[in-house]
């Protein structure tokens, strides 16, 4: 019984290391984004890392999944669930041209508390004490990062909280697909995004002016995100989400770093009170489900 022991811990250590990599990945991701929508249209940056992504993710599926990867039972359920996850993807970019990095990656969490306040009218499922107290800490910590005075009251703050909706739907949708093929929901997730953008691209070019180093960027976004997509995917296949979750709120933390040294950003003290306040509510709750799941 050792080996088999030693195996899967090591399994569960190997999907680790990726599932933080993937993390750092996509904490990459926004930082570039934000350094290019300064000064570039935000379909065009948002075309970029959807498109990499595809690019990244479909071979990936077609060599998991065989050439029919593609073919789904919920066509409707995976287009709704993909244009979700493309507007909060425009919503939370949108906000990072005015915006800290940190503050409004901590906004986006509110996302989690979303998703418990709609389980039960969309999902029929009543959420447990555990899940209302951390929802409820983590609104306050929300609350403290959007105070009156705070670097993220400004009006761009909309479009973090509609990313933070739409992230909560894209989360809730993805659940009702939990009997499709994880590479075919991870394939139409790239593709929604790519193909709709594309069609707009030639708005989104406007006014854009390449030199080397933008050029490199939207390469750059392009590749994080299909990295970061397809280690989260192949994370996901090996070990539980439960223990694996927790480890989400590391992207706050790399987002505060990224907002220090590229762009010279740091919360206040209330800010930081705030975001701690909401990696608590959030780590707590996802060891609570582990522990939960466990003993079932």
């Amino acid at each position: 019984m050792t080996q088999p022991r030693a195996g899967a811990a090591q399994a569960l250590r190997h999907a680790l290391a990726q599932f933080v990599f993937a993390g750092l990945c996509l904490s990459s991701l926004d930082a570039t984004a934000k350094y290019l929508v300064h000064d570039h249209s935000l379909l065009l940056v948002v075309w970029a890392r959807y498109a990499g992504q595809m690019l990244v993710v479909t071979p990936f599926a077609w060599h998991r999944a065989g050439g029919q990867f593609w073919r789904t039972a919920k066509l409707r359920l995976q287009l709704l669930r993909s244009l979700f996850l493309l507007l909060a993807t425009l919503g939370f970019w949108g906000g990072l041209r005015y915006l800290p990095l940190a503050e409004a990656s901590s906004i986006t969490f509110l996302a989690p508390m979303i998703v418990v306040a709609l389980s039960w009218p969309i999902l029929r499922e009543r959420a447990t004490r555990a899940r209302r107290l951390a929802s409820v800490a983590g609104f306050v910590g929300i609350l403290l990062l959007l105070r009156p005075g705070s670097a993220v009251m400004h009006p761009a703050v909309l479009l973090l909280l509609g990313a933070a909706l739409s992230n909560a739907l894209y989360q809730i949708l993805t659940r009702k697909l939990l009997d499709e093929g994880a590479h075919t929901t991870l394939f139409y997730s790239a593709s929604i995004g790519t193909i709709g953008l594309s069609l707009l691209l030639p708005w989104g070019m406007e006014g854009s002016h390449f030199g080397a180093g933008p050029a490199a960027a939207l390469v750059l976004l392009g590749g994080l995100a299909g990295l970061g997509h397809w280690f989260m995917t192949r994370a996901y296949l090996q070990a539980p989400a439960a223990l694996l979750s927790p480890f989400t709120y590391l992207q706050i933390l790399w987002a505060t770093a990224f907002g220090y040294l590229v762009f010279g950003q740091h919360p206040d003290a209330l800010s930081a009170v705030g975001m701690s306040v909401v990696i608590a509510s959030g780590v707590g709750l996802a060891l609570w489900e582990s522990r939960r799941m466990r003993l079932l």
